[in-house]
């Protein structure tokens, strides 16, 4: 009777602990975001990724204002602002990226548009993060 006292105690401890929160991740994260304007090279995707799934779970809509991020949470809303035109758009991080070296955020196309030249594909940006109080870490 004691084995199994033992037993269901540590199987009861095993099911809380995944039952865990990442607040406190979702916190930093958020508040290192904040306290960093982000600044760098912003590109743009769209047509071939078009329809298919984000690392968020959510579909790829290029004519959505949506965002690639590394690191920044699932569902935060920053600011982008084309530094060379004074230009700036409001998108949603749903998606990671971008993986070429110097660039700091992928836009979807229609994003892009909004502030840049698509033809050229690429524009030096700064992020403003706007609102956070929506984001999520992954979509189960």
């Amino acid at each position: 009777m004691t084995k199994f006292k033992l037993l269901f105690t540590a199987l009861i401890f095993t099911l809380l602990a995944g039952c865990s929160s990442t607040t406190a991740v979702d916190e930093k994260t958020r508040s290192y975001a904040k306290s960093h304007q982000l600044a760098g090279q912003a590109s743009w995707y769209g047509n071939k990724y078009h329809g298919k799934r984000t690392a968020s779970g959510e579909r790829f809509n290029m004519r959505a204002n949506t965002a690639a991020h590394r690191t920044l949470p699932f569902g935060t809303i920053v600011r982008v602002t084309n530094t060379a035109n004074n230009k700036s758009v409001d998108v949603k991080i749903n998606d990671r990226g971008p993986f070429a070296k110097g660039r700091v955020i992928d836009l979807s196309h229609r994003s892009f548009a909004q502030i840049g030249d698509i033809n050229k594909g690429l524009a030096q940006v700064k992020i403003e993060i706007i609102d956070d109080s929506n984001t999520f870490r992954y979509k189960h």
